[in-house]
């Protein structure tokens, strides 16, 4: 066994005496070595505790597409890799320059990690921090049995009791980066048009949160179940025509005031920038990778429209109390959102499987408990 110190400075103490935990030095982890190459349960060496963050005890993970275009090689990551970004468990060892999280704490954490000590992280900005890291990406994720978060102080997010892990595992990526997106960058208003393009994990969570605020949705997706899952959490017109947008226009009496690509396509975002208004808002959500990152946009219309076009990569863990507070009134109910929950030995296999298309829209979460 190898033991972490942790020792709390600059806060009130939650404890009379220095805290000390422990945790095996070999721990599970599903890994690859090769692009595309096999997703294989290991056992690896623990992770080292940092002076500024916390080892974090994972006890569900949720089962993204960004993980997916990692392991497809879309995303360059170093090899061998574990993958693994929306995450919630229970604070195993912290820092002893960390201050306000103990041991035994219930939390999650954004999927962006903030340095903790920048300009944009200190005015809560972290989801844009300069020198961010991203379990799963930049480093091991939370395909595993521990995952570090740096910088605990600025990234640790502390979970109310009466969320479950499951659900919370399904927050730090899709869910929150959809309500940063509706919430901080459209600011979106009670009785809007707002337009989702793809109704994946981040489209369901954005057709929920955009009814939550009082917004009119149109859901746009060529999947059947996919629409209905979207018709069941609050989407008013459901499209699946290969061009969507003179519907659209016709139902809104002129254009969406937001709309949102959450696919992540040149098709799907020209389409949601031609379905606005003008003066309305365009947010691209889904990730443009490849040849689709230079996609070009109709700029005649942005600039006679006076249209906005905004990105949204995810939430800083300052902005997650009022979603939060949301949720434990009801009036978000993520839980929902999970199409389907997995033991820990499947993960390797959920993530394959989305090289083909789901017959079960909605987020994938792995209870680690779960056999």
């Amino acid at each position: 066994m190898a033991a972490a110190s942790v020792a709390r400075l600059g806060a009130e103490p939650r404890h009379t005496q220095p805290v000390t935990t422990c945790y095996n030095d070999r721990m599970r982890a599903v890994s690859y070595d090769t692009i595309g190459g096999p997703l294989t349960v290991v056992e690896v060496e623990s992770p080292a505790c940092p002076d500024e963050g916390a080892v974090v005890e994972v006890r569900a993970t949720g089962v993204c597409r960004s993980d997916w275009h990692a392991w497809r090689g879309h995303d360059p990551v170093r090899l061998p890799h574990i993958p693994g970004h929306e995450f919630a468990g229970v604070v195993a060892a912290v820092g002893p320059r960390v201050a306000g999280f103990a041991v035994g704490d219930r939390v999650t954490a954004p999927f962006v990690n903030g340095c903790g000590s920048c300009d944009y992280c200190h005015s809560g900005q972290a989801q844009v921090c300069p020198a961010q890291t991203q379990p799963g990406f930049t480093g091991a994720g939370s395909f595993a049995d521990l995952v570090v978060v740096g910088a605990a102080d600025t990234n640790l997010v502390r979970l109310p009791d009466s969320l479950g892990f499951v659900t919370a595992a399904a927050l730090g990526c899709r869910f929150a980066t959809a309500y940063h997106a509706l919430t901080a960058q459209a600011a979106v208003l009670p009785g809007e048009w707002v337009v989702v393009f793809g109704c994946g994990g981040v489209g369901l969570s954005a057709v929920m949160i955009a009814r939550c605020l009082g917004a009119r949705v149109v859901a746009v997706d060529p999947s059947a179940a996919a629409l209905e899952r979207a018709g069941d959490l609050g989407a008013g017109l459901l499209v699946d025509a290969e061009d969507p947008v003179p519907t659209i226009l016709a139902a809104t009496a002129g254009g969406a005031h937001v709309s949102m690509d959450a696919l992540g396509s040149a098709p799907s975002a020209l389409a949601a920038v031609r379905c606005l208004r003008r003066r309305g808002r365009h947010l691209q959500v889904g990730l443009m990778l490849g040849s689709d990152s230079r996609a070009p946009l109709p700029w005649d219309l942005v600039v006679a429209r006076e249209l906005r076009v905004l990105g949204s990569h995810g939430m800083a863990a300052a902005d997650y109390p009022p979603m939060l507070d949301l949720i434990t009134a009801g009036g978000l109910q993520p839980e929902r959102l999970i199409g389907r929950i997995i033991g820990f030995e499947q993960l390797g296999e959920a993530l394959r499987a989305m090289d083909r298309p789901t017959a079960t829209p909605g987020i994938v979460v792995a209870d680690l408990a779960r056999r």
